[in-house]
């Protein structure tokens, strides 16, 4: 589940930010380490919430 919402949240996140450099030949090492972070991000951020929504839930 983490992986498909990274993959499509980092796609649509990746084409706004570096889409340009990427189709003008612009990317360098630096855009590219960006790029990793643009699909991780997402990814961490749905593990974490994955995490803490259990515990938030037993207070029902």
């Amino acid at each position: 589940m983490a992986l498909r919402v990274a993959l499509v949240v980092g796609t649509i996140l990746f084409a706004i930010n570096h889409g340009a450099a990427l189709t003008q030949g612009k990317m360098t090492k630096v855009r590219w380490f960006s790029a990793l972070l643009t699909d991780g991000v997402p990814y961490a951020v749905n593990i974490y919430g994955q995490y803490v929504m259990p515990a938030s839930d037993s207070g029902r």
